[in-house]
């Protein structure tokens, strides 16, 4: 049975398990192979999931681009190379954040050597914001070991998120307890409907009514 579940398995169907019986050396192997192959067929779907999305939400910005890019050449107006400046932006953006995603979810390991300030942190991620969105910095300049980058980018789209699907003011607060730090993004929208807040950590959801033109791709 042991053999021919693996057989199985190895020949595509990645949805096999093995019956565990008993508490000997085969029944350790069969828990072993189960846990290994639910694990793979996790990432094997997800990296599945992820290329179809991603083809899905490049589409778009690519047509942009290519539509812009043939009308330069017709008449190469200021307005159509700003356009095609930030298309090209929007491009990088979302190949950057579909490659972090990727990376962190065939559970590559990431460096957590560096040592870094939420508050500071926060406090530069938010000059990237006008007047209008009106965020405020508020806690306790104190330092912890982590990976510098992601706590960066972290922030970052809390900080868009907020920007984009809230409203003002936002308010970045860290606290501190005995054995942990908080962060906490506020901002003054409407929030998300209870019903859907178990589905915005899924890869390239976006909410109802929540159209494309909106900005952003659901990977945040």
């Amino acid at each position: 049975k042991l053999k021919t579940g693996m057989d199985t398995w190895s020949a595509g169907a990645l949805e096999t398990r093995l019956t565990v019986e008993g508490n000997d050396e085969i029944a350790d192997v069969a828990r072993t192979f189960n846990m290994a192959a639910g694990r793979i067929e996790d990432l094997v779907t997800a990296q599945k999931n992820l290329l179809a999305n991603a083809s899905h939400e490049l589409r778009s910005p690519l047509a942009r681009l290519r539509m812009a890019i043939e009308m330069f050449e017709a008449d190469p107006a200021e307005n159509l190379k700003t356009e095609i400046v930030r298309n090209m932006a929007e491009l990088d953006e979302l190949v950057d954040e579909i490659l972090i995603s990727s990376r962190l979810q065939a559970g590559r390991t990431e460096s957590f050597e560096d040592m870094v300030d939420l508050v500071a942190i926060a406090a530069e991620e938010s000059t990237h914001f006008d007047a209008a969105d009106a965020v405020t910095v508020t806690g306790p300049s104190t330092l912890l070991r982590a990976n510098g980058r992601l706590i960066r980018r972290l922030i970052r789209n809390l900080l868009q998120n907020a920007a984009r699907h809230g409203k003002p003011p936002i308010e970045v607060s860290v606290t501190e307890t005995a054995d942990a730090l908080h962060l906490t993004v506020t901002d003054h929208g409407d929030g998300i409907p209870e019903s859907e807040r178990e589905r915005i950590f899924e890869p390239f959801y976006r909410p109802v009514g929540r159209a494309e033109a909106a900005g952003g791709w659901g990977i945040g």
